[in-house]
C-alpha cells in the first residue's frame, strides 16, 4: 500500500537539525517523516531526486510584499507578485496593507483585497492590518478586533507620512492607543519607524545626487522612531515589530531592549544587506527606498547583527511602482517613488554576501524562511519537519547568473539588481509537494489561527 505521494531525496538539505541528507515524505500536502539519508527506505507515488549540485530548502517566506492591489494593480498585482516570488523560492509571503485601493484598514478593505487575490496566486498570501488614525485614536479602536478576528497577522503602522494620502501616519497618543488595543488580543504591531520631526528638520532631497538623498533621511529619524516603539512596547506590553531596519546605529537600542525582555523583534531586507551608498550611481532612483540604504560600514554593522541574531529576520520590502514613477528620466531622488523591487531576487542576493563572507546556506534559511515565519506568526511553514506544508526550493547554490531585469516577473522592470552577477540559482519550487509552474494558481490565502 503506498504511504506517500512524495519522496524527495537530497544529498543536501537545511533542516531545523541542521544540514544533512534526507528522504522527505511528503502526503495530503503535508511533510509527515524527514529520514536519514538520501536513500532512505521509502514507498511513494512520485520519488523526486536532487542533483548533486542541488540542496532542498524549505521554502522560503517573505512578510514584507507590497501587491499594491486592487487600486494601483499597474505597480503590482497578485499574478505577477506572487509568480515572481516562486520564481525566487518564496511559497508564502504576506501582504502589507497599504499602495492597496482600498487599504486594508478595516474589514471591508480586507474583503476586497481578498476578492481581488482569488484566483490568481501562485504561492500562499497572508495578509497585515493597517493601524491608521481613523481606527487608532482613544475610543474608536474597535476595527483593529475586527480585523483581528477576520484573520489578518498583525498591524502595520507608520509614525511619518507613508507617501499614500489614504493610509495615514500615527501620532504618538494614536501609537500608544493603538498598542493597547492590539495588546488586548494578543496581536502585533509592526512599524515603519522615522520620526517626522527629525525629517522635517532635515535638509531637503533634490537633485541626481544620492547622497542628498541619504541626507534627507538621517539614521536619527530611526534611532527616535524606534525609541519610540520600544517605550510603547515596554509600557503596555504588546508585542511590537521594527519593519525595514537599516540604521546599525539603532542597534544598541534594540539589545538594551531585548535585554530588559521587551517583546521586540526586528527586520532588515537584502537591499541594506548588499547594497551600499557610495556605490549608488547619480540618478539611479531604482535605488531610492525609505528608509535608505546607508554606507558601507553599516551594512556591515547590519550584518554582525544578524550573526549574533539581534536581527530576527531578511524580507525584501518589495515596493514597486511603474517606471514613470521612478522618474528614471531626470533621476531626481527628491521627486521618485521610494521603493525597492527585488522579491525574485531577494534569496540570491543575500545568499551571495553571506558566501562571501563564509556564512551558511543555514544561516540564510534562519532568516529568510523559519525566521520570518516565527515572526508573522506562520504556522506550519519555514522548515523541513513532520506537519509542516510541504514547501521547498530546490536551489543550486554555486550557480551564478546574471540579473536581466527584462526576465524578472514582477510587474515593471525596475530593480537595482539588474545586471549584476549573483550566486543561488532557484531551479524548482514546490508548494505542497507540487512543482509550482508558470501559470499555476494553486496558492492559497491564509487566516491567522
Amino acid at each position: 500500500m503506498t504511504r506517500h505521494d512524495l519522496a524527495v531525496r537530497a544529498r543536501r538539505a537545511i533542516t531545523p537539525q541542521g544540514e544533512r541528507p534526507v528522504t522527505v515524505g511528503v502526503r495530503d500536502g503535508r511533510v509527515v517523516n524527514v529520514l536519514a539519508g538520501d536513500g532512505a527506505p521509502l514507498i511513494a507515488r512520485r520519488e523526486m531526486v536532487l542533483a548533486e549540485d542541488e540542496v532542498l530548502l524549505p521554502g522560503l517566506v517573505d512578510s514584507h510584499v507590497h501587491v499594491n492591489e486592487p487600486g494601483r494593480t499597474q505597480w503590482e498585482g497578485f499574478a505577477t507578485a506572487t509568480r515572481a516570488a516562486a520564481l525566487g523560492g518564496i511559497t508564502t509571503l504576506v501582504d502589507m496593507p497599504l499602495n492597496s485601493v482600498p487599504p486594508t484598514t478595516t474589514v471591508a478593505g480586507l474583503e476586497a483585497k481578498r476578492d481581488a487575490a482569488r484566483g490568481k496566486l501562485a504561492v500562499d498570501v497572508g495578509f497585515w492590518g493597517g493601524a491608521v488614525p481613523e481606527n487608532s485614536r482613544p475610543g474608536a479602536t474597535k476595527e483593529l478586533a475586527a480585523l483581528w478576528a477576520e484573520g489578518v497577522y498583525g498591524f502595520k503602522a507608520f509614525l511619518s507620512p507613508s507617501g499614500v494620502e489614504e493610509f495615514g501616519h500615527l501620532s504618538p497618543e494614536e501609537l500608544l492607543s493603538a498598542a493597547e488595543a492590539i495588546g488586548e488580543f494578543d496581536g502585533r504591531l509592526i512599524v515603519h519607524a522615522e520620526d517626522p520631526e527629525v525629517l522635517r528638520e532635515a535638509p531637503a532631497a533634490a537633485g541626481r545626487d544620492y547622497a542628498s538623498f541619504l541626507a534627507s533621511r538621517p539614521d536619527t529619524a530611526e534611532n527616535a522612531a524606534i525609541a519610540r516603539v520600544i517605550e510603547v512596547a515596554r509600557v503596555t506590553g504588546t508585542r511590537a515589530h521594527v519593519l525595514h531596519l537599516s540604521s546599525a546605529s539603532a542597534l544598541p537600542l534594540i539589545a538594551r531592549a531585548r535585554a530588559d525582555g521587551v517583546p521586540l523583534t526586528v527586520e532588515t531586507c537584502p537591499h541594506y544587506l548588499t547594497l551600499e551608498a557610495e556605490r549608488v550611481p547619480a540618478g539611479a532612483t531604482q535605488y531610492k527606498c525609505c528608509p535608505p540604504i546607508r554606507d558601507a560600514a553599516n551594512r556591515d554593522l547590519l550584518w554582525r547583527a544578524l550573526e549574533e541574531d539581534l536581527i530576527d529576520c531578511v524580507v525584501s520590502d518589495h515596493s514597486p511602482s511603474t517606471p514613470d514613477l521612478k522618474d528614471l528620466d531626470t533621476g531626481d531622488f527628491g521627486t521618485a517613488w521610494g521603493g525597492v523591487s527585488g522579491l525574485q531576487v531577494g534569496f540570491p542576493a543575500v545568499w551571495t554576501e553571506a558566501r562571501r563572507r563564509g556564512l551558511s546556506l543555514e544561516d540564510v534559511v534562519r532568516w529568510m524562511a523559519s525566521g520570518p515565519a516565527r515572526v508573522a506568526g506562520l504556522r506550519g511553514k519555514g522548515g523541513i519537519a513532520p506537519g509542516n506544508d510541504a514547501d521547498f526550493a530546490v536551489v543550486a547554490p554555486e550557480e551564478s547568473f546574471r540579473v536581466d531585469v527584462r526576465e524578472l516577473r514582477h510587474r515593471n522592470p525596475v530593480s537595482p539588481y539588474d545586471g549584476v552577477e549573483l550566486f543561488g540559482r532557484v531551479r524548482r519550487t514546490l508548494l505542497r509537494g507540487e512543482e509550482v509552474g508558470a501559470e499555476d494558481t494553486g496558492g492559497r490565502m491564509l487566516v491567522r489561527g
